[in-house]
């Protein structure tokens, strides 16, 4: 009997492989789909589990794939193999529960039963009460992590040899572009690996979240990933914490976007001061004075509250866009109901959570989609945009609950 390197359990291997078929995912350098990973499951996984308790398993290249933003430009995901993210998955089930307990409560990005709208539920609450707030973000955090420092971070909470070694052979694996040409890391962690969400979590734990708990006690933060914001009493205060803070991500290889990084004054009823920066994007939310409206006395007033931004609302028309549901006319009403309606649902119960009626514009640029689609199936309308409006609305009012927003008495306009 030949003895292994390293004690790797084949169950945790098939652990592993039942998470990643779960979020399926893209093809990566091999371009091995994660259906022609099945055809030959059993022994592609046998395969997997020698070479990772041998020490021999080493990375493949990561397939380099633009994301667009929000805010224009793209950021690159790297999309490593099925076989690959299987891997870095076995390492995640044993890394993760190592250092998830160390990590603090205002740190909310891609950790267990936390929620972007847990960070924007704080954050709420926290500017109801400061006057100030200092919003950083970090260029290319997932570019540019060092290499050094975040191993020195590894090795502190874990003594597994292979844990180790194969998380700094997938720092080091290089990324595969579109012409085929492989790009050194000598830093930083690809976006889009199962592994580089902790991996960063655990970096930022040290550079930033210890650092304000020992340096600025005062200060209540919140941070998702590579976004945070700092809450403040003063003006002053927000100028002097932002100093210090470009010097210590300044130190560990990082630094602060010059244009995302800002001092807001959260402006309400209560505060008179005049400013010119009163409000701030977070999480597809935008923080600013809105008039509001108190349910049990009926009072209006102004509160700094959030609601979904416009580069969030413009994503979601761009998305149903490019579904191009008016040219599928080989589909029913049901059939794009119940293909579409988990986004919409989606989008409904994430930017709903805070001022739902900020949706209508997505709700009605959908609906015209609809309207679209209805005058390109069914000819007797012919170009009137109204006949089919009047069409779908009556389908709304019969069968409110078709589409996730009509089932939310959010039907909308048709024109």
């Amino acid at each position: 009997m030949t003895t292994k390197s390293y004690d790797i359990p084949k169950s945790l291997v098939f652990q592993a492989y039942k998470l990643v078929k779960a979020k399926a995912g893209a093809a990566g350098v091999d371009r091995q789909s994660l259906g022609d990973f099945e055809k030959d499951r059993r022994n592609n996984l046998y395969k997997l589990w020698n070479r990772m308790s041998s020490g021999c398993y080493f990375p493949p290249p990561v397939k380099a794939v633009p994301i667009p933003k929000k805010q224009g430009g793209t950021r690159i995901l790297g999309v490593p193999t099925v076989t690959d993210r299987i891997a870095q998955t076995v390492v995640k089930l044993v890394f993760e529960p190592k250092v998830e307990p160390i990590f603090m409560e205002d740190s909310y990005g891609y950790r267990p039963s936390k929620s972007a709208l847990d960070a924007v539920g704080v954050t709420r609450k926290r500017c109801w009460q400061h006057d100030w707030v200092l919003e950083f973000d970090i260029v290319g955090l997932f570019d540019n992590i060092p290499h050094n420092l975040l191993l020195k971070a590894v090795r502190k909470h874990t003594s597994c040899q292979w844990v180790i070694l194969y998380i700094e052979r997938w720092l080091k694996a290089p990324m595969q572009q579109a012409d085929g040409k492989l790009v050194e890391r000598i830093c930083g962690t690809p976006q889009g690996g199962i592994v580089s969400p902790v991996l960063s979590n655990l970096f930022l734990h040290y550079v930033f979240d210890t650092w304000m708990e020992r340096n600025h006690p005062g200060k209540p933060w919140c941070r998702y990933a590579d976004d945070g914001l700092v809450h403040c009493k003063t003006r002053h205060e927000a100028e002097m914490l932002l100093q210090a803070l470009s010097k210590r991500f300044a130190e560990c290889g990082l630094e602060l976007h010059p244009k995302k990084t800002k001092i807001v004054y959260c402006k309400d009823d209560s505060r008179k001061g005049k400013y010119s920066e009163i409000k701030f994007d977070f999480l597809g939310f935008t923080f600013r004075p809105r008039v509001v409206m108190r349910r049990d006395t009926q009072r209006v007033f102004v509160s700094f509250t959030p609601a979904v931004s416009r580069s969030s609302q413009k994503s979601m028309r761009a998305k149903t866009r490019k579904m191009r549901w008016r040219n599928r006319t080989e589909l029913s009403l049901n059939e794009i109901a119940k293909s579409y309606n988990p986004v919409l649902q989606g989008w409904l119960n994430y930017y709903g959570r805070y001022r739902r009626s900020e949706l209508h514009s997505v709700w009605r640029h959908f609906n015209k989609t609809l309207v679209a689609w209805a005058m390109k199936k069914y000819k007797g309308f012919g170009r009137s945009k109204t006949k089919a409006a009047i069409f779908l609305h009556g389908i709304a009012r019969k069968n409110p609950n078709l589409f996730a927003h009509w089932r939310a008495g959010m039907t909308g306009q048709f024109v």
